[in-house]
């Protein structure tokens, strides 16, 4: 099924040019299996403006403790990308706001890069976020997957990143790029201090032509707010994980939890 450009929630939602923009991220098959559109209609009641949901891998590099936890928790489950995309089925059913699959190439490339493409857009899926997926082979072999079905693929971007390659990210780019916090893994909290001021009006004053979402270390409203400080919005991940793990009747929470930022 080919998804006309209309139909994607991402490039509707940033064209509205909203500030101070919230998106959650938490891993498939975690805390259980047949979570996640639960999960999922919790958030968007509560607050939040998109969402990435993670599909896990036994290596997730990029990743701090937290959600290493949660991935292997997920295959330990069962979780896998035949088992999420059959969980996503019913996903347009009962959330309207962009969602975006986040994990690694491997899995990809396993189920055949096509293929997850047609079914991730079948399923109401607006754009991915790989990683580890390097820019020349999107570019070269994947690219005409992902415009065909109407994907964003979300390109990141760190404080090493180098001028040259910003501007071809942005190039390649149609929705937003996710700017990291630091160069380090997830989970560690986002130092409030000039060098994050210095590396985040650099990204500003390039006036990209796609808005920039901070990920990494949003671990509370203080990081938030200095991330929408100078960009759209930001991500919180590894501190949702652990409100899921901490908390046994997770779902009612979900809107206090939410409430810590907005």
């Amino acid at each position: 099924m080919i998804y006309e450009p209309s139909t994607n929630r991402l490039n509707k939602l940033f064209s509205e040019g909203k500030k101070n923009l919230l998106s959650i991220y938490f891993t498939a098959g975690h805390p259980a299996l047949n979570t996640t559109i639960d999960i999922a209609e919790a958030l968007e009641k509560a607050g939040a403006d998109f969402l990435e949901i993670g599909f896990p891998y036994s290596d997730p590099l990029a990743d701090g403790p937290t959600i290493q936890e949660s991935s292997l928790t997920a295959l330990n489950n069962g979780m896998n990308l035949n088992v999420l995309f059959d969980e996503l089925a019913n996903l347009r059913k009962r959330v309207s706001i962009p969602v975006l699959l986040m994990g690694y190439a491997n899995p990809m490339v396993q189920y055949g890069v096509e293929n997850f493409c047609k079914k991730a857009a079948e399923v109401g899926v607006d754009g991915v976020i790989v990683p580890d997926l390097p820019m020349y082979e999107y570019e070269k072999l994947y690219s005409n997957y992902f415009k065909d079905n109407n994907l964003s693929n979300i390109f990141l971007v760190t404080p090493q990143t180098a001028e040259q390659r910003i501007r071809k990210i942005d190039e390649l780019s149609n929705s937003f790029i996710y700017l990291l916090s630091s160069a380090s893994i997830t989970g560690k909290a986002l130092d409030l201090n000039d060098t994050v001021d210095t590396y985040f009006k650099r990204i500003e004053d390039m006036q990209l032509n796609n808005p920039t979402i901070v990920g990494f270390g949003i671990a509370g409203k203080a990081a938030f707010d200095k991330a929408c400080q100078y960009n759209s919005g930001a991500i919180v991940g590894s501190a949702f994980v652990k409100y899921l793990n901490n908390t046994k009747n997770y779902l009612p929470g979900i809107a206090e939890f939410i409430g810590l930022f907005k």
